[in-house]
């Protein structure tokens, strides 16, 4: 049928458009948040594609279910706007011919959802919590950024390198400061390189350099220059925390039933339920007051989604609190907005305005004349 295939294209389309652009800002927000930490030298700058890369996972669920939430709503306004509506209507169609093919274009993308918000979420989130742990109990050497100075975790060492070769094993222009025995010892060279010895001692090997040794508060140094001066590197012991609620399974969710766990489990299921009726609400919702301007469906919109998801994030937390009950949990909250959905879908049958107070009567009029139907 020739109004399902255009519809569905152009939704694939704009979906498509609509999930690059939310990605590349999520990327580039990312991006720079993890480029600061590691510029403090909180994170190791080889750690930073990885951590991208896990953060993106975990904010797919809500990148695909405002991709298809804006991809109708952008679709149907500008049939609206190119009075492409009108045609359809002429020939016979109403605001409810609209749902089949839409549900047909969301519901693998809703799937898609489920499955990353049940199963892979959980997985990147724990997977990031091992990453930092494999992070923290790395020696003081692999810890180190270029140009940051770095202290080592005993507090007992300050190591600076200017940079590292191409493979990250040879380091120049070092510079370590150490404290032992209440003397401090500086230590400078020119190039350096990792080594490590057949029992897995690791030791920062450096070439051409020199130590000053002195007292606190005393102003005689000792200068030893070397060809080669090995300084040992130590692992640091990390024991991961507990597994926090958003890296469990949803089996294991599912298992030991308490507040947190079943909070959490609903908001899982929640994102795709959501997305469900986020997309068949954008379907009257597109169909707002021309006259409002081009943007005023999307400012709607926008609101819309905003309330809805805090109204989730609000609940949510109530119920890991324990001051609402599970068994309610966050059904409430679908149920107003589905309901706000099926409202609006039969003012739109009935070529009524959705919200007439907000518009002036005569505004409200000339829309229902302007979109009259025959049906």
């Amino acid at each position: 049928m020739l109004f399902r295939r255009a519809l569905l294209q152009e939704l694939m389309t704009t979906a498509a458009g609509a999930f690059l652009i939310l990605l590349g800002i999520v990327i580039a927000q990312r991006t720079g948040y993890l480029i600061q930490i590691a510029a403090n030298g909180i994170l190791p700058n080889d750690a930073i594609t990885t951590m991208l890369g896990f953060n993106l996972i975990r904010f797919l669920p809500m990148l695909l279910s405002l991709s298809v939430f804006l991809s109708v709503l952008m679709t149907l306004t500008r049939w609206y706007r190119d009075s492409e509506m009108v045609i359809w209507f002429s020939s016979g169609l109403s605001i409810n011919s609209f749902i089949r093919p839409v549900l047909t274009f969301t519901a693998p993308i809703i799937l898609l959802i489920l499955i990353l918000s049940l199963f892979i979420t959980p997985w990147a989130t724990n997977k990031v919590e091992d990453y930092r742990t494999q992070l923290k109990s790395r020696d003081d050497l692999a810890a180190i950024s270029p140009g940051v100075f770095k202290e080592s975790s005993n507090a007992e060492r300050v190591f600076f390198v200017e940079s590292f070769d191409e493979l990250g094993n040879v380091v120049k222009n070092i510079f370590v400061q150490s404290l032992q025995h209440q003397k401090i010892g500086i230590i400078v060279a020119t190039q350096g390189n990792r080594v490590t010895q057949e029992n897995g001692d690791n030791f920062l090997e450096m070439h051409n350099g020199r130590r000053y040794q002195g007292a606190r508060g005393s102003a005689e140094f000792s200068t030893t220059e070397f060809e080669k001066y090995a300084l040992r590197v130590e692992a640091t012991e990390a024991q991961r925390d507990a597994p926090s609620t958003e890296s469990k399974t949803s089996r294991e969710l599912f298992e030991n039933n308490n507040s947190t766990n079943s909070a959490e489990l609903q908001w899982r299921l929640a994102i795709p339920i959501s997305a469900l009726i986020l997309v068949l609400l954008a379907i009257p919702l597109s169909a707002l007051d021309p006259r409002s301007g081009r943007s005023a469906n999307f400012v709607l919109a926008l609101v819309i989604y905003v309330i809805y998801n805090n109204a989730l994030s609000i609940i949510q937390a109530s119920i890991a609190q324990e001051k609402i009950s599970s068994s309610i949990g966050l059904w409430p909250i679908h149920l107003i907005f589905l309901g706000l959905t099926i409202y609006m879908l039969r003012r739109r049958v009935l070529q009524r305005p959705i919200f007439p107070r907000i518009f002036p009567a005569s505004w409200s009029k000339n829309l229902s004349k302007s979109f009259a139907t025959k049906q």
